[in-house]
């Protein structure tokens, strides 16, 4: 109770700064709408459903772009960690690509794909798959390696020792690279969706600005957060919170 009251009073004084230089005046309202502005903006956006076509079109493309790079992160990773030659060589790279911008990839994808579904779905790809293919690659050099011999002791071998040893012991460094890879996923499909002008809220944040309509634009900017908000605290803090009750991190 005590942090939801820190929460409401937080938030509420941000509102109340936000209302109090909304009517200062110190821009005019159309570069910097009150708080009623963007609620009523936001409350137009879903009695038109123009909203809600938005967030499922994006969480739609999110979620295909975003499974697969966790499918293919975690098979890179392994392949990597498990061979001397890729990690001399493929390893570095991948250190090397990861600090390159997400919106460096849409070039590629305008030119490999044109505009098309397929192009957002690659720069989703290429923004999600380096963090957790090299989250993947730490986990597994990390492991202390006295898993391993006991599980092979124990009679596991080839999948069933990964499955039942290798990834379990694994898991806290993939799911923290599976929140960096949501988190750059995230910010990757908002700007190809920007630059394509596709349905989505990428698309819907493109359109406030060509019709100078800032209300909107701020709407659609606290859906985005909102949105990664609910999806890192309803799922990765729960993962994250259960990893270390079970490995005995934290109170169950």
């Amino acid at each position: 109770m005590k942090k939801l009251a820190k929460q409401v009073i937080f938030y509420s004084v941000l509102l109340g700064i936000w209302a109090l230089l909304a009517k200062l005046r110190i821009w005019p309202p159309y570069l910097f709408p009150p708080p009623w502005g963007v609620g009523h903006a936001l409350w137009d956006g879903f009695a038109d459903h123009s909203f809600w076509i938005g967030i499922a079109v994006t969480m739609k493309r999110m979620l295909i772009g975003y499974s697969l790079s966790v499918v293919l992160g975690m098979i890179l990773g392994l392949a990597v960690s498990s061979n001397k030659f890729l990690e001399e060589t493929l390893g570095g790279l991948l250190v090397s690509l990861q600090s390159l911008p997400s919106i460096c990839w849409i070039p590629l994808a305008v030119l490999w794909f044109g505009l098309t579904e397929k192009a957002i779905l690659f720069v989703v790809l290429m923004g999600s798959l380096l963090s957790v293919t090299i989250a993947m690659e730490d986990g597994r050099k990390q492991m202390p390696k006295i898993y391993g011999m006991a599980g092979r002791n124990l009679g596991a071998s080839g999948f069933r020792l990964f499955w039942s040893v290798l990834l379990p012991a694994s898991l806290p460094f993939i799911v923290n690279g599976m929140k960096q890879g949501w988190a750059f996923a995230w910010r990757s499909l908002i700007q190809a969706e920007m630059i394509f002008l596709s349905l989505g809220l990428g698309q819907l944040l493109m359109m406030g600005r060509d019709l100078s309509d800032m209300s909107q634009v701020m709407a659609v900017m606290i859906l985005i957060v909102i949105l990664g908000y609910m999806v890192d605290g309803l799922i990765f803090r729960t993962m994250e919170r259960r990893l270390q009750e079970k490995y005995g991190l934290a109170p169950s």
